[in-house]
């Protein structure tokens, strides 16, 4: 099943800034990385959950959907022979919309998830910036940077400016207490290959 990086839902997640004034206080640097805060964070857990079972849900209806193609793709075959022509043109654009249907359902439930993972990751999103900004204001942070991601907005920093352990005690979890697993979204799901004698069904002729 391919996987959604987080990094997509997280994208919208802002440089914090503290409030001291820069006139007033020296420029002072932090960063984090909110994958990992995310994956400690016990919402993280409930959110995968969530997920497995949503797909779970757009799974059962394709596979209904590709159940009655099959079904009617057989009946066709079998009786397409001594069909009248225009009972037969029916039949066959009957399977193709039913086909078209299967497509179009599997390229919406993978946007479909990629929704349901953004609105169940909002809260979650919503406490982690909360809780930045908490800890950036009680350290004197000026900023605090994003490192995850294939292009990092930071790109080298010491140890004693990842606050990301300092996010994690804020909220009360404990570092690396829970398993770094990433939330991520399951596939769209797919049904069995459609057979390709449904879409171009040839007609057999009586001899």
């Amino acid at each position: 099943m391919n996987k959604i990086r987080v990094a997509l839902a997280i994208a919208a997640l802002t440089l914090t800034t503290a409030t001291a004034s820069l006139a007033q206080a020296p420029l002072k640097i932090g960063y984090t990385s909110v994958e990992y805060v995310l994956s400690q964070m016990p919402e993280s857990k409930q959110i995968e959950s969530q997920l497995k079972d949503y797909s779970t849900q757009l799974k059962n209806q394709l596979d209904t959907k590709y159940a009655e193609y099959q079904a009617k793709g057989e009946a066709f075959q079998k009786g397409a022979a001594t069909m009248p022509d225009p009972v037969r043109a029916d039949k066959q654009k009957e399977l193709q919309n039913l086909q078209q249907s299967i497509q179009e359902f599997q390229q919406s439930a993978e946007t479909s998830l990629q929704q349901k993972q953004q609105t169940l990751l909002k809260p979650a999103l919503d406490k982690l910036q909360q809780t930045i900004d908490a800890v950036a204001n009680e350290n004197g942070f000026t900023y605090v940077l994003n490192s995850d991601g294939a292009s990092p907005v930071l790109l080298h920093g010491p140890k004693e400016g990842d606050i990301s352990d300092l996010v994690l005690k804020k909220m009360g979890i404990t570092p690396g207490a829970a398993s770094a697993a990433k939330v991520t979204t399951p596939a769209a799901p797919a049904a069995s290959a459609v057979p390709a004698a449904a879409t171009k069904t040839k007609t057999k002729t009586k001899k």
